[in-house]
């Protein structure tokens, strides 16, 4: 079963956080409220998520203060941010969410199938770099379980190797496949954040074959170069 990715949802106000929900309940996944900044860095500890929709105006912590705390943790500064804001102080309050590390900006009342479509892109990315790293592990796992072995035992072990290496091969393909769909959709619309994130995914992607086609029989594993998974 493919597991859902988390959506997490801050606003301080309880109608705001039910009408997020039904615009977003179609995309099927992992729907998490949080009616603080602080309430949501506490939800950041434990869990991952795919985006999150973040409301500007909150007592207390605002939602460029949590921002900035979100930045600074190393488990969660990759993790994209949507201002949503009820109020427009002009372009120097949108360049100061833009600074404080969002990917998007959104002035209420918003367009639901607008903030659907954005959202959906960075849940899309989200799982592809799920599986970009389920592939890593299993090549690492590969890697880190060879053991030196004699020719007539080597001769035994190469069909399973090579059946498992094919296997890989078809799964990174896929991904490649769906990557490569995903980035040419992207360029096509004017969010050149998630483009940028789709780029960074295919490079991944591109070390992660390189890696794979090392292990291949007669290349050599030299060097035992793994692209990041980070």
């Amino acid at each position: 079963m493919v597991q859902k990715a988390k959506i997490l949802l801050v606003d301080d106000r309880p109608e705001n956080l039910l009408a997020l929900e039904a615009i977003l309940s179609a995309l099927d996944q992992t729907l998490v409220r949080a009616s603080s900044g602080e309430e949501a860095l506490k939800a950041l500890l434990t869990d991952d998520f795919a985006v999150i929709l973040l409301d500007v105006q909150m007592p207390g912590m605002d939602g460029f203060e949590t921002a900035a705390h979100i930045k600074r943790r190393e488990r969660t500064r990759d993790i994209p941010i949507i201002f949503l804001t009820a109020i427009n102080h002009g372009p120097h309050h949108t360049f100061r969410g833009y600074a404080a590390g969002a990917v998007d900006y959104i002035s209420k009342p918003f367009d639901p199938w607008v903030l659907r479509a954005k959202v959906s892109v960075f849940v899309e990315l989200y799982m592809k770099n799920c599986q970009l790293k389920e592939q890593a592990a299993l090549l690492r796992l590969q890697l880190e379980s060879g053991q030196p072995l004699g020719d007539g035992e080597a001769a035994r072990k190469e069909p399973v190797n090579g059946g498992l290496l094919a296997e890989l091969s078809a799964r990174l393909a896929a991904v490649e496949e769906q990557a490569e769909a995903l980035t040419k959709q992207l360029d096509e619309s004017a969010d050149t954040a998630a483009a940028a994130t789709a780029a960074h995914l295919e490079r991944k992607l591109a070390g992660l074959r390189r890696a794979l086609d090392a292990l291949e029989p007669g290349s050599g594993t030299a060097g035992s170069s793994f692209p990041g998974e980070g």
